[in-house]
């Protein structure tokens, strides 16, 4: 009779903790937002609108023009050649 009433009371128990649990999850859940697609489109709006604008960019100091057309030509085969020779190693030479 003992062994009879135990199980009773531990079945009783069992039913008793899935009920507490059960109303437990139903309070508590944490509610989804309601449209997904409109929480994307609220931060894609905070994103794209600047709270403050960009400072204005400096003017660059625009380098002096060269005299002609083959001045600049050679100028800019020496950058090149320069820079050839960086990347193969060789400081300060030109591979002619």
């Amino acid at each position: 009779m003992r062994r009879g009433l135990a199980w009773a009371a531990g079945v009783a128990g069992i039913l008793a903790a899935l009920l507490v649990r059960r109303r437990r999850e139903g309070t508590t859940a944490v509610a989804a937002p309601a449209d997904p697609a409109e929480e994307l489109r609220r931060k894609l709006a905070a994103a794209r609108a600047p709270e403050t604008p960009p400072p204005p960019a400096p003017p660059a100091a625009a380098p002096e023009p060269a005299a002609d057309a083959d001045e600049r030509r050679r100028d800019v085969h020496a950058q090149a050649r320069a820079a050839i020779d960086e990347m193969r190693g060789i400081p300060g030479e030109s591979a002619e």
